[in-house]
């Protein structure tokens, strides 16, 4: 990890880092019946069937990574801690349009525009600032033609968040609509959280008609 990273985060990320010691799952993503059915709706979320350069920030072991990657041309996932990040990278070797860094966001960020951002339960551990400044990053970089910003957090809280679900989406929707996006998908789960803010208005049928002009 870089150096000129705090001392705080790189102990956040030495914490994360030890949650993997003994295991390579350590939230069951792989085997919890609430993840795969949270992966689920988050993919059924996207507003297009396809991808052309998306971006994964706190990746973890890569479950989802691997099902973005069937949607994309190429993925970048991302995490802070190492053992994440190796871990990741084993998962998603057989794909080769899917890149994984080590990588800190709001402070790290990466170059480019992107049509897909997804950020999936992690941002409620960031401070409020942090928050507001990874909601306005992951706007700004978000590609003005045809982009989709897919928010999922986790309603129950834990010791170790920062803030709740309903603030990081308050967090996220204030940068949203600063930057003109329309909310496309809003999903209050009993669990969690589902937005995806969109830089057009159309629906998927408005902009893939079902009927055809004629019938």
């Amino acid at each position: 990890m870089s150096d000129e990273l705090s001392p705080a985060i790189q102990r956040a990320a030495a914490q994360f880092d030890a949650k993997y010691a003994d295991t390579d799952d350590p939230w069951r993503y792989r085997t919890s019946w609430y993840e795969s059915r949270k992966r689920a709706m988050t993919l059924a979320a996207l507003p297009r069937s396809r991808y052309g350069r998306a971006f994964e920030p706190g990746c973890a072991n890569g479950e989802l990574s691997a099902a973005l990657a069937t949607r994309c041309d190429h993925l970048l996932c991302a995490d802070f801690a190492a053992n994440a990040v190796a871990i990741a990278s084993r998962r998603l070797a057989e794909f080769e349009h899917v890149e994984v860094q080590r990588m800190a966001v709001p402070q790290q960020w990466p170059g480019g525009s992107f049509d897909l951002i997804v950020i999936s339960e992690f941002a409620y551990y960031l401070k409020k600032s942090q928050c507001r400044t990874l909601a306005q990053q992951t706007c700004a970089s978000l590609d003005a033609n045809d982009g989709a910003i897919v928010c999922c957090h986790w309603r129950h809280g834990a010791h170790d968040c920062c803030l709740d679900a309903d603030s990081v989406d308050q967090l996220f929707s204030q940068a949203a609509r600063a930057n003109a996006l329309h909310l496309a998908t809003r999903v209050q789960d009993a669990d969690f959280l589902l937005s995806v803010w969109t830089t057009h208005s159309a629906g998927v049928a408005e902009r893939e008609p079902i009927y055809s002009a004629t019938g």
